[in-house]
């Protein structure tokens, strides 16, 4: 997976950003800009699935992070494929939840029968 850092600082008009650790950088006029380059820039990179996050330190600078998760682990999770150990987890997890939930309080009777 890999991550990306930027200093992001607000100089009159402008936004610019420049990479933590790396030469990666981007200058526009506002902040939604500058999150759409930067992720780009990132893409430039690297590949994968993108999340981001924003945080603003003061009202003129923030952090931005991008993290690219491999492709790779996105398609595992959403495979129908019956083999996959991540999706044939998940009938053993349903039937854990349906045994909890038939459970009764241990008591023989519950406050819902009638007598």
């Amino acid at each position: 997976m890999g991550v990306f850092t930027f200093v992001c600082r607000e100089s009159g008009s402008d936004w610019s950003a420049k990479q933590l650790k790396g030469d990666l950088e981007a200058s526009t006029d506002c902040t939604f800009d500058l999150q759409r380059k930067l992720v780009q820039a990132a893409l430039s990179v690297d590949s994968g699935a993108v999340q981001s996050s924003f945080s603003y330190v003061t009202p003129k600078s923030a952090v931005f992070q991008v993290f690219l998760s491999p492709l790779r682990f996105v398609f595992a999770l959403i495979t129908d494929d019956p083999n996959n150990k991540i999706t044939s987890l998940c009938p053993i997890v349903l039937e854990e939840e349906k045994d909890e939930e038939s459970d009764e309080d241990g008591i023989g009777m519950s406050l819902f029968d009638d007598e």
